[in-house]
């Protein structure tokens, strides 16, 4: 058999959200890295062979930016009818074609090598290749979801619900157990014009009545991605994988002959179209770092001094039973929108050059059920690179990275790529700081205090229309390498990422109404002569980075056209 070796900086296992982001985030702060996923296609559970929702912190401005964001309003230019191919190409081109990222799909990681309390290398099979793969790096990232790293490596890990006796957790049960939240395998339906019968496999689940499905919502409206068809908490959700998934297509082909054969449910011209024949999972292994975080942490805030991202869903608790429980599916225990998320949480205690993101940070069963969503993993993911790349360039482990100057910059260096890190502000260049700040309306100042989202009462913004203009102006010429802007891409908008109904007229999607489209940049060497620096078109995103090396007294930014409001609000607007 082949054997190809890749020796790069950092190597993610897991190409999640939160490892793609992970490996995007490291590429892009100067590391080389390889990212090893066992699928065709990037994005785990919001894949199109699993199609779960993106779900994050719940409240007003509490979207989640960064990498993410960058991604989402991609897909809202690009993709309007919310296609799943044209989604998964543009994951793929986000790993496939950012410099610095070896992309290796269909690939399995089965080993790691070690060197002392260090991963030296894993070992990974091409599925479609028969190649061997062996992967050194200076650091490893398992974004894995299942935590593959921990047992290869021997890093330390946990399974299972914790006792309440433990951590004083209230929402845990008496004794600690091995039961974790379950598996869905989801459904997908579309409307047609006319009657379409249903006739079901031999070996689908029968559910005569609704009174066979209690407390689970089938009905087809827009919000309803059956969700609740899980199961598999009561077993071991990695080893019994492919038999969970086997008792998860019976639920699943048995509740589209409930909704089409037994009792009037609308259905009578809808269709199946899909079902999930790889689970999507929402928990199994989590790893041990120098903190846990607990459901006190959760309920506290989490004002942590190593924040490095937040999360703001409640605490999702799924009960293991699944479908088999005839209660609720699920309890909604509440927590604070946002809690801070430690940077202590995501490296391991005892390898000490492992790092990992998504549903196996180090925290306990109870606030892992709010952690757990994909947004939070994915801000998650690029804490992680980023940290990875910062621990590369200093040479450093990645606990050195939690202390100090080195905690400092990371987190710097997260707000700078528009991750919002709750109780902290972004330093503002010195150019900027030291310039006049005017604007043809309005009070520009918000644009230079380093919080990239309106907090509270506090708009951080300032609010312009087409025509409408803002400049820094210099004491004298200065040299001019780079443009950062941050626009409003309405961190409030309530579009859903993957639909779960196909009716026969499909909502399409679009930028936010509340971008910037259009604008030009312009310079001023020699007053009062301006000259364009750069005219922007089209501009469908949020984070707006421009490298150019030029100089002038003066530097304006011009509004031309909005992607629909008559007045949208700019963020930030820096020059280094």
């Amino acid at each position: 058999m082949r054997t190809v070796e890749q020796d790069v900086d950092v190597c993610v296992v897991g190409g999640g959200l939160a490892g793609l982001c992970a490996a995007v985030a490291a590429a892009r702060r100067g590391a080389e890295v390889a990212l090893v996923h066992d699928r065709p296609v990037l994005g785990g559970n919001a894949s199109s062979e699993i199609r779960m929702w993106i779900c994050g912190a719940r409240g007003e401005n509490l979207r989640e930016t960064g990498i993410l964001e960058e991604i989402e309003l991609e897909n809202l230019y690009r993709n309007p009818d919310r296609n799943f191919s044209l989604r998964d190409s543009i994951l793929y081109e986000k790993a496939r074609f950012t410099p610095g990222i070896t992309l290796l799909l269909n690939t399995t990681c089965h080993d790691a090598q070690m060197q002392g309390r260090q991963i030296a290398a894993v070992h990974c099979w091409g599925l479609t290749n028969e190649t061997r793969y062996v992967v050194k790096a200076k650091h490893f990232i398992d974004c894995s979801g299942d935590g593959i790293l921990a047992p290869l490596s021997g890093a330390e890990f946990r399974y299972g619900r914790e006792a309440f006796a433990e951590f004083g957790e209230d929402i845990a049960p008496p004794r600690a157990d091995d039961n974790t939240m379950g598996m869905s395998c989801l459904l997908q339906a579309r409307q047609t014009d006319s009657p379409k019968p249903f006739l079901p496999p031999r070996w689908a689940n029968v559910y005569a009545s609704d009174e066979d499905l209690p407390h689970r919502r089938h009905t087809l409206g827009e919000w309803d991605n059956f969700w609740w068809l899980e199961l598999g908490g009561t077993r071991d959700t990695i080893h019994d994988t492919e038999e969970i998934r086997d008792e998860l297509l019976q639920a699943a082909f048995g509740v589209w002959d409930h909704i089409k054969n037994r009792g009037d449910h609308g259905a009578e011209n809808w269709e199946l179209e899909w079902v999930g024949f790889l689970p999507g999972k929402r928990e199994s292994r989590r790893l041990i770092g120098d903190h846990i975080l607990t459901q006190q942490d959760v309920r506290s805030g989490g004002p942590f001094e190593d924040i490095i991202a937040y999360g703001g869903w409640p605490m999702d608790d799924h009960h293991p039973a699944g479908l088999l429980h005839p209660g609720e599916p699920t309890i909604f225990h509440p927590a604070p929108s946002p809690f801070g998320i430690p940077y202590r949480c995501v490296y391991s205690r005892n390898v000490e050059n492992l790092l990992f993101a998504g549903r196996n940070i180090s925290a306990t069963h109870a606030a892992m059920s709010s952690t757990r969503v994909m947004a939070t993993c994915a801000i998650l993911g690029q804490a992680a690179g980023t940290a990875a790349a910062l621990a590369c360039e200093n040479r450093a482990t990645p606990r050195q990275i939690g202390q100090g100057n080195l905690l400092r910059r990371l987190q710097q260096m997260l707000m700078a790529d528009d991750c919002y890190l709750p109780g902290l502000s972004r330093e503002i260049s010195p150019i900027c700081t030291r310039a006049e700040l005017t604007a043809s309306r309005g009070d520009p100042e918000p644009l230079r205090n380093g919080v990239d989202r309106p907090v509270g009462q506090y708009s951080n913004a300032w609010e312009a229309s087409p025509g409408d203009w803002v400049e820094y102006r210099f004491p004298s010429e200065r040299a001019l390498r780079r443009i950062r802007l941050v626009f409003d891409s309405d961190l409030n908008r309530q579009d859903k990422n993957i639909p779960c109904r196909r009716p026969l007229s499909p909502r399409r999607v679009a930028p936010p109404a509340t971008l910037a489209a259009d604008f030009d940049i312009e310079i001023q060497r020699t007053p009062p002569a301006w000259e364009t620096l750069l005219e922007v078109r089209d501009n469908y995103q949020r984070l707006v980075r421009i490298p150019r090396d030029t100089h002038a007294t003066a530097i304006r930014l011009k509004l031309r056209r909005t992607w629909g409001n008559p007045r949208v609000r700019l963020f930030g607007f820096e020059v280094e």
